[in-house]
């Protein structure tokens, strides 16, 4: 049987996203899983990977459902070693479970799916000039994910509600400005779950675009 490598910036296994990667896979690839912050404890991870000053900033989970916030800068050499230790493995083909932008990732042999490359021009070609709504988690990321969609002739409007914790209230009030603004909305994080894309349906009545689902659409047709 095919593998795929999946390289999370947080701690492996995703059991949030593994399902839904596996669903699209439909028995044809076994999954291979790996994350930046295997073996890290939070308290390291806060010490020594926690976003400076004008750094790009990101967001996983830890195996145990606990968000932790990180910088790009400090991250990417792992990041990097990681997309290395699959090729080593024999893998062929690699999806990264993040929508952040990585400049300068490179690989020998493997194919790396880098959703950031893949999600603007694609949801470019949905939208088609339908106005588009982007929720993302963290308000610190906004200007800097604002950047991926300028050169698709894409300007969002965002809001901010986590993908760690799926609270009602929490993403009613995010997307309430969004309401009357926007015709389609996309979720641009790969934490994002189906629940959480069904409750921003139910809040909104638009269409939700979930990006690990596309993604795994994407990745099922390389497979």
């Amino acid at each position: 049987m095919k593998k795929v490598g999946l390289i999370t910036i947080g701690q492996a296994p995703r059991m949030d996203i593994g399902p839904i990667i596996e669903s699209y896979l439909d028995g044809r690839a076994e999954l291979v899983q790996a994350g930046v912050l295997d073996g890290m404890a939070q308290k390291d991870i806060q010490d020594k990977l926690s976003p400076g000053p004008g750094e790009y900033v990101l967001t996983s989970r830890l195996l145990d459902g606990s968000p932790v916030v990180m910088s790009r800068e400090s991250i990417q050499p792992i990041l990097q070693e990681k997309i290395r230790d699959m090729e080593s493995r024999g893998i062929s083909t690699t999806l990264l479970l993040c929508t952040g932008v990585f400049p300068g990732l490179h690989t020998e042999r493997t194919v790396l799916v880098e959703p950031d490359q893949m999600l603007p021009p694609v949801i470019a070609g949905i939208t088609k000039g339908r106005r588009l709504g982007v929720l993302v988690p963290l308000a610190e990321q906004v200007e800097s994910l604002r950047e991926k969609y300028t050169p698709h002739g894409l300007n969002p409007a965002f809001a901010v509600a986590s993908p760690f914790k799926l609270d009602a209230d929490t993403y009613r009030k995010a997307v309430a400005p969004l309401q009357d603004h926007v015709d389609i909305l996309l979720l641009d994080c790969m934490g994002y779950t189906e629940e959480a894309r069904q409750l921003v349906s139910d809040l909104t009545a638009l269409p939700v675009i979930l990006s690990s689902a596309l993604m795994a659409k994407i990745l099922s047709e390389m497979i």
